[in-house]
C-alpha cells in the first residue's frame, strides 16, 4: 500500500498553488503525473534509485518533471515528502 505522508500532502499543495498562479492546465497535468508516478510504487517499489545524501536503500525517490519524490518502504510505502530538485536536500533533513 502507498500512503502519503501530511507534510508530503502539504508539498503537492503548495506545488499546485505556486503552478496556478501562470496555467491551471500545467498544474493539473504536473499533479497528475506526479500521483501517477506514485501509483507505480505499488508495483515496483524498489525500482527507483537511493536518495544519494541518505544512502539508506529503504529511503528512495522518484524524479518527475524537476520535483523528486521521496518515499520509505517500511512494509509500506510511504511518501514522505515531494520537493523542487534545486532544494538543498540536506538543509530541509535539519529541519
Amino acid at each position: 500500500m502507498v500512503r502519503i505522508s501530511k507534510p508530503a500532502q502539504d508539498d503537492l499543495h503548495q506545488i499546485f498553488e505556486y503552478i496556478a498562479r501562470d496555467s491551471h492546465y500545467y498544474t493539473r497535468e504536473v499533479i497528475k503525473s506526479i500521483l501517477e508516478k506514485i501509483s507505480q510504487l505499488e508495483e515496483f517499489p524498489e525500482s527507483s534509485r537511493i536518495v544519494p545524501e541518505l544512502h539508506d536503500e529503504n529511503i528512495r525517490e522518484l524524479l518527475q518533471y524537476s520535483y523528486r519524490i521521496i518515499y520509505r518502504i517500511k512494509g509500506d510505502i510511504e511518501i514522505a515528502a515531494v520537493i523542487h530538485a534545486k532544494m538543498d536536500f540536506n538543509s530541509l533533513s535539519k529541519n
